[in-house]
């Protein structure tokens, strides 16, 4: 059984798109219907804007989406039997799977980027990736911070596990991981503490487009950020998509899950190859490839 797999926020790069809209009609279709949904031309912005353009919030987001999508929807041979997107990608994989129009699924990013920037705003926060450590570690160190917002935010594999929080709670946490033996303990160059408790004006501006948002059945089980679980339920889907943006992503439970359940290929459809990556620590068993 494959599965396809879609990359989130962190995957862009100048240039990202290009080879498809010049070589394939139905791409350029949807690159051209993305700068009239937005409202801007973002595609510029993707095809030559400067790294420092693509970190932009109201650009980066859509511009991994359109891109995931295009490949996806653009490839002959995408046949999936169950897929699934890191964070972001999960909105990618929702109109992979025929659960969201590729227009519902832009306006529902640019809306989640948006607010996830006014979140932001509103307490400046920021994530640390920690190298090395027992996820059940890393938990307990951020448990013990009690006056200070701190959590696991993205279990990506084994050893590899990014939190998220305050500033200071952050600081806090990186020297007790490393006292308590992490490799590393990396603050990250985000705009703040996604996946955590601090996203919760984001998640309450964004529940209100999702649930006015139509959505269908899907063509297969989309495995969601916040129980690594499949789901075609179109009520739990919705629920889940809500939940996502204060709740961890939890990606090394959502492929095992899915090699539990018959997964033996794995397909990134997007910008980079990190998912690939990814796939192969936690599923050395499983091909992983792209197109």
């Amino acid at each position: 059984m494959k599965a396809y797999v879609f990359p989130g926020q962190g995957a862009q790069f100048t240039g990202m798109g290009k080879d498809i809209y010049d070589s394939t009609p139905q791409a350029k279709q949807l690159f051209d219907e993305a700068n009239t949904i937005l409202g801007f031309d973002i595609t510029s912005v993707m095809f030559a804007g400067s790294a420092d353009d693509l970190k932009q919030t109201r650009v980066t987001q859509p511009a991994v989406f359109i891109h995931s999508v295009a490949v996806a929807l653009s490839n002959e041979s995408f046949k999936p039997d169950m897929v699934a997107g890191h964070s972001l990608g999960e909105f990618s994989a929702l109109v992979a799977n025929k659960a969201l129009s590729f227009s519902d699924g832009l306006t529902l990013v640019y809306k989640r980027a948006m607010a996830m920037q006014r979140a932001c705003e509103i307490n400046p926060s920021t994530m640390a990736a920690i190298l090395g450590l027992d996820d059940k570690v890393v938990e307990e160190v951020c448990a013990s911070i009690s006056d200070e917002v701190v959590v696991a935010a993205n279990y990506n594999c084994p050893g590899q596990l990014v939190i998220s929080g305050s500033l200071k709670g952050i600081e806090i946490a990186c020297e007790k991981l490393k006292a308590a033996g992490a490799k590393r303990a990396l603050p990250l160059q985000v705009g703040g503490a996604f996946h955590s408790p601090l996203m919760e004006p984001a998640r309450e501006e964004l529940a209100s487009a999702i649930e006015s948002t139509q959505f269908s059945t899907p063509v297969c089980p989309v495995y969601q950020n916040v129980n690594a679980s499949p789901s075609s339920d179109i009520a739990t889907i919705k629920k889940n998509l809500i939940a996502q943006l204060t709740a961890p992503v939890r990606w090394t439970q959502s492929v095992q899950r899915m090699v539990q359940d018959g997964t033996t290929t794995f397909i990134e459809c997007g910008p980079g190859k990190v998912l690939q990556g990814l796939v192969k620590k936690i599923a050395p068993q499983a091909e992983a490839s792209s197109i």
